[in-house]
């Protein structure tokens, strides 16, 4: 799991349920897009038998060892005894029975004259915040006492107007941070994808990673987090000389779970805040963690399901029409 922040206490609230949450040996950390983008370039040019090529592609094809790149200007590059990968996810047309939500977000780092904030406290979901909508919370991320990062985000089929978010920040900063005060320095906005779609390891022979490849998690829209323990797998694998093609997605029993509870929550058949009040007022916080990052045991996810109120998961179970 990572968390922005830098430290290992988090806070939980909801309309009926407030908590810190120990959450150790976990903790949250900030890592920029900019700053971890830099320091993988930076890495990359250590070594000169790796080169970026920055061109407009219009296709990309590997079979019998050797990758074909075609390019917009008409150009082709072939390159043998080599093996492709593409994260780029590839088009797809919605079918029956298929479930697309997404987790979309705008956010603002708020910088304040006094010092309000607790650097080492995070709050992890307020869903204090309205339901009307859908599923939605706000993350606080303290950067420092005088800055924090605040984040509206929501579990829906569509984006909202760019004010519909601001109003949502500016009242969450007014009636829950009680501020009155504060200059933004920074926003950031983006959506990501929560279906039940079936990824494909390969196709024209290139190896799916990262989103294309499946690694962003259905039900919660992580996907950092998975994309690192699968670049890691690969890295392995190649500098072992070992290299299994089709590199595995999540386990099936996490992808069940998944998809039940994104049937719920697209469905509305129960309310989203109450089933994450529930996980965390039922469940040690670090179990949650473990479960959201598919690292729990089945006897722990046992343990997690029998505190969810049963009627709704098991008729999501029994509606869903895909076979895991």
């Amino acid at each position: 799991m990572l968390f922005t922040g830098n430290g290992n206490n988090l806070t939980f609230f909801s309309n009926s349920f407030a908590s810190p949450l120990p959450i150790e040996p976990y903790q949250y950390k900030m890592i920029q897009a900019a700053d971890f983008y830099k320091y993988c370039l930076d890495k990359i040019q250590r070594h000169p038998n790796v080169f970026l090529l920055k061109e407009d592609i219009v296709s990309v094809e590997a079979a019998d060892g050797q990758v074909k790149i075609q390019l917009v200007n008409g150009a082709e590059l072939i390159y043998e005894n080599a093996i492709g990968f593409n994260s780029i996810p590839n088009k797809y047309e919605p079918r029956t029975g298929d479930i697309m939500l997404l987790q979309h977000f705008k956010g603002w780092i708020i910088k304040t004259d006094d010092a309000v904030f607790d650097n080492g406290k995070a709050t992890l979901m307020d869903f204090r915040v309205s339901q009307q909508r859908g599923t939605s919370f706000v993350y606080v991320l303290p950067l420092d006492n005088n800055r924090a990062l605040v984040e509206y985000t929501l579990f829906t089929e569509l984006v909202l107007e760019d004010e519909e978010y601001d109003i949502a920040l500016r009242n969450y900063c007014k009636t829950f941070l009680q501020l009155q005060d504060y200059e933004i320095t920074h926003e950031e906005k983006g959506a990501i994808p929560m279906n039940n779609l079936h990824y494909p390891t390969q196709i024209n022979g290139m190896q799916q990673i990262g989103t294309a490849g499946g690694q962003t998690k259905a039900s919660s829209g992580y996907t950092f987090q998975f994309i690192q323990k699968q670049s890691d797998e690969l890295a392995q694998q190649l500098k072992s000389g070992n290299y299994q093609p089709g590199l595995k997605t999540a386990k099936w029993r996490f992808r069940f779970y998944d998809h039940t509870l994104l049937h719920i929550l697209y469905n509305r058949q129960y309310p989203g805040d109450k089933i994450f009040t529930t996980l965390f007022r039922k469940n040690p916080a670090t179990r949650v963690l473990r479960f959201l990052d598919n690292e729990t045991s089945l006897p722990e996810e046992l343990k997690l399901l029998w505190t969810l109120p049963t009627w709704p998961f098991l008729k999501a179970a029994i509606q869903k029409r895909r076979t895991y």
